[in-house]
């Protein structure tokens, strides 16, 4: 019985870790249309050898991807033109607390599923929210109006402060 496949198996799951591994740490809500590419692309190009394909040649074809997605990644790095081809930019849903409806449709998104989003981060109303966007990761990014926001310790300790005060002039 031939096991040719066996060393093929351990040696695939070695060397595609090792180029995943050299391609990033992005988690999956932070990973980028050319690294879903790349991933999409590089499981079946590695399961190839199983087949017969040729196990050096699917290796290098790999790597060669793993390098060009670096070499991306740092181009993004020293290019805002080339960051803004490859990744996108985010796009702005909500200004003032009003609905822009002409961006929610450029990023398919319905305004109850807005709501939802919005109700999931614990944000009740539209009007609350002074400026909301669609990030290039697909997660929406928001300020709140300064009266929606949630007190801060600071926030406390002046009002405690301020009741001090006042309750030792009224002595």
């Amino acid at each position: 019985m031939q096991l040719d496949f066996a060393w093929k198996a351990v040696l695939i799951v070695i060397m595609g870790s090792l180029l995943l591994r050299i391609a990033g740490k992005n988690s999956i809500s932070k990973i980028t249309v050319s690294e879903i590419v790349l991933m999409s692309t590089i499981g079946p190009l590695l399961s190839r050898p199983i087949e017969n394909k040729g196990i050096w040649t699917s290796i290098g074809v790999a790597s060669i991807l793993i390098l060009t997605l670096i070499v991306f990644q740092f181009l993004k790095l020293k290019s805002k033109l080339f960051e803004s081809l490859l990744t996108g930019k985010s796009t702005i849903i909500i200004e003032d607390g009003v609905l822009i409806i002409e961006n929610l449709k450029k990023t398919r998104l319905t305004t109850e599923n807005l709501k939802m989003y919005l109700h999931q981060l614990g944000i009740n109303s539209i009007e609350d929210v002074a400026s909301a966007s669609i990030e290039v990761n697909g997660q929406i990014g928001y300020k709140l109006k300064p009266n929606a926001q949630p007190a801060t310790k600071q926030d406390i300790q002046n009002l405690e402060r301020l009741i001090e005060t006042t309750i030792l002039k009224s002595k």
